[in-house]
């Protein structure tokens, strides 16, 4: 059997456990996705990268469905509630479908390299991080030139994307900064509980990432959509989306989801783990 097999394999069996478990404690989570975190990192690169590159395209439905929302709500308070209850549809589709998202791997494949500190692992993570973060940029440009250029949408619908799209651009980089690190800490602890939540995962998804947009954060790909459409539409430049949007959002949420999540949850099970390798060393 192949390695991608076994490893995939493995992950069912930690999954069936952690299922039978019903509330598994912080070193069952962290096993279980340090395991996938290892996996992930010994992918090929092409692979890694065309599903990098899906989830860019897939994530445009986090701008696409809540500018349908809005530009079919009355103008009132309420709407805005609803109208991002639409942005968690391209994250429903990402994580469901397996597909590589930058803020997803802020944890889970920070895990191995917090269990091992070696150059190797550091190196295998620093690789992904550059395959899936340029597959999901590279995406989510391409996609936002379809939306504006193939006359696929209604002026409606372009209103509403341009209204929600603003506020990539509409603030300096420490503000920016600071709701990218809200954003990625939310992102980080979603993928953090999502083995314990069995059937529940696809409302505890839509619910983070409801939050993600009801406050306005920054998220480095999906906002990358909305920043795309501003400067494919002449709105913003491409030096307010390098720097009023790519570099703070990518520093907070980097900051969020490795600082907040990994490294935090990974300290409450250091112990556990440090006994594990001794038992492993001994045996």
């Amino acid at each position: 059997m192949s390695e991608r097999g076994e490893g995939a394999d493995e992950r069912e069996a930690l999954d069936d456990i952690v299922r039978s478990i019903g509330r598994p404690d912080a070193y069952v989570l962290h096993e279980v996705i340090r395991r996938n975190g290892d996996q992930e990192l010994r992918r090929h690169g092409g692979a890694l990268f065309l599903s990098a590159f899906a989830a860019g395209l897939s994530i445009a439905l986090s701008l696409i469905v809540p500018g349908a929302l809005k530009a079919h709500l009355p103008a009132a308070e309420w709407s805005k509630a609803l109208s991002s209850m639409g942005y968690a549809v391209g994250f429903l589709v990402v994580i469901l479908g397996r597909q590589q998202l930058f803020t997803e791997n802020t944890i889970t494949p920070v895990l191995p390299l917090l269990h091992d500190r070696t150059p190797k692992t550091a190196w295998r993570l620093a690789r992904l991080w550059a395959i899936v973060l340029a597959g999901n940029v590279l995406a989510t440009a391409a996609v936002a030139a379809v939306i504006v250029h193939a006359g696929a949408f209604p002026p409606e619908l372009h209103a509403a994307f341009a209204e929600i799209s603003h506020l990539t651009v509409a603030f300096d980089f420490w503000p920016t900064c600071v709701k990218a690190i809200f954003a990625g800490w939310i992102i980080a602890l979603m993928v953090w509980i999502l083995p314990a939540t069995g059937t529940a995962a696809t409302l505890v998804i839509v619910l983070m990432t409801w939050l993600v947009a009801l406050c306005g954060l920054e998220h480095i790909v999906a906002g990358s959509v909305e920043a795309f459409y501003l400067v494919m539409t002449g709105a913003a430049s491409l030096h307010d989306y390098a720097f009023r949007f790519f570099v703070p959002t990518l520093l907070g949420n980097v900051f969020g989801g490795v600082a907040l999540v990994a490294v935090l949850n990974f300290g409450q099970v250091a112990p556990e783990v440090e006994e594990g390798k001794e038992a492993d060393g001994k045996a």
